[in-house]
């Protein structure tokens, strides 16, 4: 079957991974996902319905938008991918109205422009909640028509919601399958690139976290989570059937050094 691809580029996107996530996840009528990212579970898998939430309130904006007024966002945006605007100069006048901007609808176009132009894809505020990746210097960015169009028909029947994780899989009930995609684990002190947003996913959280998965369980609803394979995971999820998964992922910033890293898919399963 055709994968479909996130609109937006995602530092951890789930789209290497979707055959071996899919393979584990139960079946049922709605599934929940409290860490949604760039949503390539959502695209690919077919629940008659869909609750998606993150913490990055910038995210849960632009999705709604994108399902409410598709073909004004889709018209506006396309607007911000010309060459002229592929400049730094350009891109740094453009981050500043961004963090400035009160205007959910411009702040969806420029979240848009700033995902495909800046660095890596990659999504990084400072404390005082300011967008700060710089510009990307890529040839040509590419304008995600085809998957914005495919996102606003999906998103019809799902429900997006900035909430913390614990707030979002309280919301599940008996027909519901819960998918979380926390911010990994470091691998190291120096590989800890967890604070994607101003609050960072510490250890405390990820074992909270399976011990949520635990609850859930208990009330015989199915969780399945994402992680790399450490020593750490493994112990958190103990509770869990655990599945090891080869990836390529790139870990060190030079993309010419992909080693393979090992995840792991610890399934809680009634």
């Amino acid at each position: 079957m055709k994968k479909n691809r996130a609109f937006l580029k995602w530092a951890g996107g789930k789209y290497p991974l979707l055959d071996d996530i899919k393979k584990h996840l139960p079946k049922g009528e709605c599934l929940i996902e409290p860490f949604v990212g760039a949503g390539s579970v959502f695209l690919n898998t077919d629940f008659s319905r869909y609750i998606l939430a993150d913490i990055n309130s910038d995210l849960i904006s632009l999705y709604t938008i994108v399902k409410l007024r598709t073909d004004e966002y889709v018209d506006e945006a396309r607007k911000l991918f010309t060459p002229e605007h592929n400049n730094p100069d350009i891109y740094y006048q453009l981050r500043a109205e961004f963090n400035q901007s009160q205007d959910p609808f411009r702040r969806a176009l420029l979240f848009l422009y700033l995902n495909r132009h800046g660095y890596n894809g990659l999504c990084r505020y400072n404390l005082r909640g300011e967008f700060n990746v710089p510009f990307g210097r890529y040839k040509r960015p590419y304008f995600p028509q085809v998957e914005l169009y495919h996102f606003a028909e999906k998103a019809q029947n799902a429900e997006f919601y900035c909430l913390s994780y614990e707030e979002c899989m309280e919301q599940a009930d008996a027909n519901s399958v819960v998918y979380c995609d926390p911010p990994y684990a470091p691998l190291s002190a120096t590989a800890n690139f967890t604070a994607y947003h101003t609050n960072s996913f510490s250890p405390a959280e990820q074992a909270r976290l399976a011990e949520m998965a635990e609850k859930l369980v208990s009330k015989r609803i199915p969780v399945l989570i994402s992680n790399h394979d450490t020593p750490d995971t493994r112990e958190w999820y103990k509770a869990a059937k655990q599945f090891q998964v080869k990836v390529r992922r790139s870990i060190s910033s030079n993309g010419g050094t992909r080693k393979k890293v090992d995840e792991l898919l610890a399934l809680y399963r009634p």
